[in-house]
């Protein structure tokens, strides 16, 4: 479906946000390999955690919905069954890197499979480490790229530095670490997203951190736990950019994720000059509390490379805002970006050009030179990418006219209500 976006003066108004996607996912990880029920509040249900649901119903975990909330059925560390075909997993990047760690420990052989775009991200990161774990992992293709084949069995522990900064990669090596004897150690170049450390450490696995590694022992015993999903912080960041950049603006994200390794994106937009307001208030397993930011003059930063971890989903949105800021951002070690859903440096450089936006790339860094003015018209294209498709929305709201985005279908992977929130808010 294209989507026609027309500019408007200001967003004003007070929003609640669906869950955190990448907490939502763990909530599903972790209930399903725990004993007894796990209840999830405020559970995303995007198609992309609905994957990771699916997936464990087909390894005979139940789940049922009340609403905005989910009740696993968890099996234990090793209860899942074998699934009678294929897991697919639709665009789910998160799952197709995760889980393989989960089913290292299991009894049986599974294959991972999903769209066009997933399979044609590399899975070589986790593979790597699984392997050096006596994992029986395979890329169906021998290429690198899924679909996966996992043979469950016998793991050993095993202490692994990551060439990049991934909570993906952590993450499918600490949980395959569960299965092992002894201690599992990861270590990162930078800090990244810890949600599965904190989750790991609610549902009863002992969880050590120091510095960059973090480890934890194999054989806990996992029990179901209750827990509110805080709204999604990443979700928040479209319209608080949205508000940074649109004169007159004032938006209140109410019970938004405020954990220390997702709120980089505000760190930085308060270097840039933002009017934002943070309200902790609950400072639980996952913190949470109340965003207020209204419109103020923007000043171009320099972000760095060690930063890039902490607001990875945020950067498509930070180079709309950027093109509006005063001077030249320039927004270092991004090439993770590269290999998401698309090639988000290709698309939001390639879409930002159109609009008149001085943007350009070298090597795995972005430089933009903050204008003036309104964007120009033009007809924007998703490329098959939620983020880059709503990052893209809110630059057409500073549009001088009405602009088309095309292929925007693929916001249901995340934020399917992300239109209803944006008419509202404006």
């Amino acid at each position: 479906m294209d989507k026609i976006v027309k500019p408007i003066d200001r967003l004003r108004g007070e929003i609640d946000l669906p869950g955190d996607k990448s907490i939502s996912h763990r909530v599903a990880l972790f209930g399903g390999i725990s004993l007894g029920a796990t209840k999830g509040k405020n559970f995303l249900k995007a198609d992309d955690c609905l994957r990771t649901l699916s997936a464990f119903k087909e390894m005979g975990v139940d789940a049922a919905f009340d609403g905005k909330n989910v009740t696993i059925e968890g099996r234990g560390l090793k209860g899942l069954k074998k699934p009678g075909k294929e897991l697919y997993l639709g665009n789910s990047g998160t799952t197709m890197r995760i889980l393989p760690g989960i089913l290292a420990g299991q009894d049986f052989e599974a294959t991972l499979t999903g769209d066009d775009s997933l399979t044609k991200r590399p899975m070589g990161r986790i593979i790597e480490p699984l392997r050096k774990m006596g994992v029986d992992i395979k890329s169906k293709g021998n290429d690198g790229f899924p679909p996966l084949v996992i043979r469950g069995g016998r793991v050993t522990a095993l202490e692994y530095e990551t060439k990049v900064a991934s909570a993906q990669v952590k993450s499918c090596i600490l949980l395959a670490g569960l299965y092992a004897d002894g201690k599992t150690m990861v270590t990162e170049p930078f800090l990244s997203r810890d949600h599965t450390e904190r989750m790991l450490d609610l549902f009863g696995a002992k969880i050590f951190r120091k510095g960059l590694s973090v480890s934890l022992g194999g054989s806990p015993s996992l029990k179901g736990q209750e827990f509110f999903v805080p709204g999604d912080i990443s979700s928040a960041a479209f319209f608080i950019g949205g508000a940074a950049i649109l004169e007159g603006s004032d938006v209140l994200v109410r019970d938004a994720g405020l954990n220390p390794t997702r709120i980089g994106f505000i760190n930085v937009l308060r270097r840039m000059g933002a009017d934002i307001t943070v309200t902790v208030k609950n400072e639980t397993v996952e913190p949470y509390g109340d965003i207020r930011v209204r419109f103020a003059p923007l000043k171009a930063v320099v972000i760095e490379k060690g930063e890039i971890p902490l607001l990875i989903d945020e950067i498509p949105i930070l180079a709309v805002i950027a093109s509006r800021a005063r001077g030249k951002t320039v927004i270092k070690g991004a090439g993770e970006l590269r290999v998401k859903e698309t090639d988000r440096i290709f698309s939001m450089t390639e879409n930002l050009r159109l609009m008149g936006s001085k943007i350009s790339s070298e090597k795995e860094n972005l430089i933009i030179t903050g204008g003036r003015g309104r964007f120009e018209k033009a007809a924007l294209k998703s490329f098959g990418d939620h983020r880059t498709a709503m990052s893209m929305a809110i630059a057409c709201l500073f549009a001088k006219a009405a602009c088309k985005i095309e292929d925007t279908d693929c916001i249901t992977t995340s934020f399917p209500a992300f239109f209803e929130v944006l008419d509202y808010l404006g």
